[in-house]
């Protein structure tokens, strides 16, 4: 006949409450001695009960969870010790310190746990917020994977050792009462589940800390059928459903590695910090019921990116040891992290770097997959795949405030694992060469351009490339410091330096200058940053007397995604304008100097600068005013034009005298004639 969850759960408390019938309930106040300077936690021992009737102190029924009977203990300073089983704790005045025989094996068919008082240094500090420090397994040693062997004079001591590791994150500590060696290690039971990894040593203890923070992202829970655990360190009700439980025990205040939800009752969920890999030493651990099930944490990956100005790192945190490789998806054999035996590894993958074939899916945009691969050589079902983003939002912000421009760049990072890397606001600006800004300038003065993040408290530092001058007008331009960093020509802009010995405010010096056909000089920049320093770039310059040297600018050369693309999404660009006004103006009292050319007369102005001196010297000849040209021109056309009428009068008047005179010599010899044939016939 099978048992229904609540009357399971009433059987449960039925046998609990007759093996702890013999305890009665006391309420004995002793003192006893303080840790002197450490602090208080405790040393857990599960499997064994302490058995000291004239010791209780209290006798605590119904409390549910471990964390409510230790607190129990820690308030009264009377108490030293505690026994708990689910739905029961225990307070004693001893523990098995003092009375070392009192302490013995549960007996079947339950399990208890012990807990007991310990003095550790720095346990406040280093255990925030944890209920015990310490679980002891005595005549068990972890044979493999030891980092570091120390001595140690007592157990504590060795506790301090592992809990005070600063060069590695120590999970478990073994130590030889008799040799007096304390054994360090990185990993603990459910890191290492092999058993091959342990071994049964007498005069051996062995110490797993709850202190390590583990991953708790990306978990994996294996179901097992059939049974659930006979004590447990948690039991919550009325509990949504089981991926609110799941949720209990990744986010308990102690490294929770397994939960069941509904099998002791309805929305009942229990967590402990045991599974099948902590328990060996415990004989007959679960209850055995075939509708029940029981949720053991497998493996957890806590995955963080590193968005960078050309790369992402991708890191990745296991709880459990882990052999394999990490790799990008498209790349396996060039874009790949090998790992041995770890629990913490990454992978740089180079958005410039053709072996990672990082995507870019837009303007700032990038994308890959990468593979946690268990197996060397083989793709199998518990292996992982992991879509990693980093998003820039480089669009161009234009601040106007007279002649300032600038350009402002958010840089949010954008991932599956929300990780944001905030970018810094970069703001280009034109002042004297000491500080302070400019308007308008004359050509000549000592002039600085002036990079500057704005956010005080920025990690990003940053440095100048491809900083060119352009006039506006007809896209005239002059490349001041090229792609290096370096200046093109120092006599017209120096090296580009760090304010007040850091890269987080830059500055270049230069004369003013400006273009022939405009007085507006814009200058736009490509601004790198960088993390968590730029460093300098080397240029070779030739120094006024022609000689080469080296000089440093904060500028670092680095192949181009616009070689690729045509664009850069790591870089900000900033614009900033100013008026550069001539210094070449016409003098008021200076007479017009004439000369004449081809019977015309025109004007040509000298112009003088600013200082009154010409701007020529005195033995080079003037300018021809142009508008003067233009109109001898026209004067000489009309005179010519003048002499040709004249002469075509003349010649046409000319013309007709001639042959008024030819018609009167014809006609005086028609009448001649006449006159004569006349007298001929007469006669």
């Amino acid at each position: 006949m099978e048992m229904s969850s609540r009357s399971l759960a009433v059987a449960v408390l039925l046998l609990l409450a007759r093996l702890s019938a013999p305890v009665e309930s006391q309420s004995a106040e002793t003192t006893t001695g303080d840790c002197s300077g450490q602090d208080t936690t405790f040393e857990l021992r599960t499997g064994y009960v302490f058995t000291a009737p004239e010791e209780i102190l209290d006798t605590r029924p119904d409390t549910l969870q471990l964390s409510d009977c230790i607190d129990n203990c820690r308030a009264n300073s009377s108490c030293s010790a505690l026994n708990f089983e689910t739905g029961l704790c225990v307070l004693f005045r001893t523990n098995a310190f003092d009375t070392p025989e009192a302490l013995t094996k549960s007996q079947f068919p339950v399990y208890t746990i012990y807990a007991q008082k310990i003095c550790l240094a720095n346990a406040s500090e280093l255990c925030v917020d944890r209920p015990w420090a310490y679980e002891m397994v005595p005549s068990f040693e972890m044979s493999a994977f030891v980092r570091e062997k120390k001595t140690a004079a007592t157990r504590r001591a060795c506790m301090e050792l592992c809990l005070n590791e600063k060069t590695f994150q120590c999970r478990s500590a073994s130590y030889n009462a008799v040799s007096g060696e304390c054994s360090l290690s990185d990993m603990d039971r459910f890191s290492v589940t092999a058993r091959s990894a342990y071994s049964t040593t007498p005069d051996v203890d062995y110490f797993e800390t709850n202190c390590a923070d583990d991953p708790v992202k990306m978990c994996d829970f294996q179901r097992t059928e059939g049974r659930i655990l006979k004590t447990v360190d948690a039991v919550y009700q009325d509990v949504e459903d089981e991926e609110a439980c799941k949720s209990l025990c990744l986010n308990s205040n102690f490294r929770c590695h397994s939960f069941d939800f509904g099998d002791t009752g309805e929305k009942v969920c229990r967590l402990s910090h045991h599974s099948a890999s902590s328990l060996s030493q415990i004989q007959d651990p679960y209850l055995e019921i075939p509708e029940a099930k029981t949720y053991e944490l497998t493996s957890c990956y806590n995955v963080t990116i590193d968005c960078r100005s050309t790369d992402m790192i991708v890191r990745v945190k296991t709880n459990r040891i882990f052999s394999g490789k990490l790799y990008a998806k498209e790349r396996p054999n060039s874009c790949v992290t090998d790992v041995a035996r770890g629990l913490e590894f990454e992978l740089k993958l180079g958005y410039q770097d053709l072996g990672c074939d990082v995507k870019q899916e837009g303007p700032g945009k990038f994308f890959t997959e990468v593979v946690i691969q268990h197996h060397d050589q083989i793709v199998t079902s518990q292996d992982v795949g992991l879509a990693l983003r980093c998003s820039y939002q480089l669009q161009n912000y234009t601040l106007t405030s007279g002649l300032d421009l600038s350009v402002a760049s958010r840089v949010p990072t954008i991932a599956e694992e929300s990780t944001v890397v905030p970018g810094p606001t970069v703001l280009m600006k034109i002042a004297a060469r000491q500080g302070g800004d400019v308007q308008t300038a004359q050509v000549g003065d000592p002039l600085s351009l002036f990079f500057e993040i704005q956010e005080p408290n920025t990690p990003y530092s940053i440095f100048v490339r491809e900083l060119i001058a352009t006039d506006g007008v007809d896209n005239s331009e002059i490349l001041l410091i090229d792609s290096r960093g370096c200046p093109t020509d120092q006599e017209i802009m120096g090296p580009i330096n760090s304010m007040n010995g850091t890269s987080k405010t830059l500055r270049a010096p230069f004369d003013a200058f400006k273009f022939p056909n405009s007085d507006v000089v814009q200058f736009k920049a490509l601004v790198t940053p960088c993390l968590p320093t730029c460093e300098p770039v080397q240029c070779d310059v030739q120094d006024y007397l022609g000689y080469h040297r080296q000089i440093e600018s904060l500028g670092k050369r680095r192949r181009r995604r616009s070689e690729a693309n045509g664009q850069d999404p790591h870089n900000l660009l900033v614009v900033q304008s100013i008026r550069i006004a001539d210094k070449f103006q016409a003098a008021a009292d200076t007479s017009p100097a004439k000369t004449k050319t081809a019977s015309t007369e025109s004007e040509v102005a000298v112009l003088r600068n600013s200082d009154g001196l010409l701007n020529h010297h005195s033995d080079m000849p003037p300018c021809l005013n142009l508008l003067g040209l233009l109109m001898a021109g026209a004067l000489f056309l009309v005179a010519q034009a003048v002499l040709i009428g004249a002469w075509a009068f003349i010649w046409q008047k000319r013309r007709q005298t001639k042959m008024a005179e030819t018609t009167i010599e014809s006609d005086r010899r028609f009448f001649s004639t006449t006159y004569a044939n006349n007298a001929y016939a007469t006669s």
